[in-house]
């Protein structure tokens, strides 16, 4: 239950990072996670969107890098130890978590979303323990 996600490389400049949320809400794509990390000469924003294919075309023309990633999107207690619960199913069988942002849905539920080194491997794993690993079509929904 791969997610796509969109990665644009921001230079550390003023007025970049408005410049592709611009970007966004000029083409009409709504964001439906975020998370920006900060490197010394440029950032990464990575981004679950509502419609990758005109978000990417969008970036493109203006002139911003831009990749796309698989990710998986884990709903998780939002209550203490409740990402504790996923990462230990994923330590258990040697997964490597690669980066993670979360964030707050619908529910009582946190939404976390995760880069792994081998996301077939911690699909399986989080199955495996009947984590509920969220689709494209409720992240759509939220």
């Amino acid at each position: 239950m791969e997610i796509k996600q969109i990665s644009v490389f921001i230079e550390n400049k003023k007025g970049r990072l408005k410049k592709a949320i611009d970007t966004l809400s000029k083409a009409e794509i709504n964001i439906r996670a975020l998370s920006i990390a900060d490197h010394t000469k440029f950032g990464i924003l990575r981004l679950i969107v509502s419609d990758n294919e005109k978000a990417k075309n969008a970036f493109q023309k203006n002139s911003f890098v831009v990749k796309e990633n698989d990710v998986i999107v884990v709903e998780i207690p939002d209550k203490p130890n409740g990402l504790n619960s996923v990462l230990t199913i994923l330590d258990d069988e040697n997964i490597n978590v690669e980066y993670l942002y979360a964030f707050v849905g619908k529910t009582d539920e946190a939404i976390v979303v995760m880069r792994l080194k081998n996301i077939e491997e911690g699909i399986k794993a989080l199955k495996s323990k009947n984590a509920n690993l969220l689709t494209r079509t409720y992240i759509d929904n939220l």
